[in-house]
């Protein structure tokens, strides 16, 4: 097992409604997906944001798009027109996430290394 940081498994986009943010976490391979699923849970997440995350924390599996949908309430001081934080729209909260350190094998850690080797290839201009 090696640590790595959920960069080098996934890709992931965030946004807002209201005081609520929702994180999509989108798995490099069917193979990290499948690790994903055990290895980002409630628990974890709520200790990775500290009190950032003051209301529940929801996770859905997307199979069809090998993705996790994670919902973080109260998680924006209020929302955009009455907290005082700095990113008061959640736009930075999915790349705040991918900075968690997972414990991965290294073959998981290679194919996702290869997988986006194979995405950058596939869609340089």
């Amino acid at each position: 097992m090696e640590k790595v940081q959920l960069k080098e498994l996934a890709y992931a986009r965030s946004g807002d409604k209201g005081d609520v943010c929702n994180v999509g976490v989108m798995a490099k391979t069917k193979n990290v997906y499948e690790f994903l699923l055990k290895a980002l849970t409630e628990e974890k997440i709520r200790e990775y944001f500290g009190g950032m995350v003051k209301g529940d924390i929801e996770l859905y599996p997307l199979p069809n798009l090998d993705s996790i949908e994670i919902v973080l309430r109260r998680s924006l001081g209020g929302g955009a027109t009455c907290t005082l934080r700095f990113d008061q729209t959640g736009k930075s909260m999915a790349p705040v996430l991918l900075c968690m350190e997972l414990e991965a094998d290294e073959k998981l850690i290679e194919e996702a290394r290869e997988a986006e080797k194979e995405i950058i290839k596939k869609y340089s201009v």
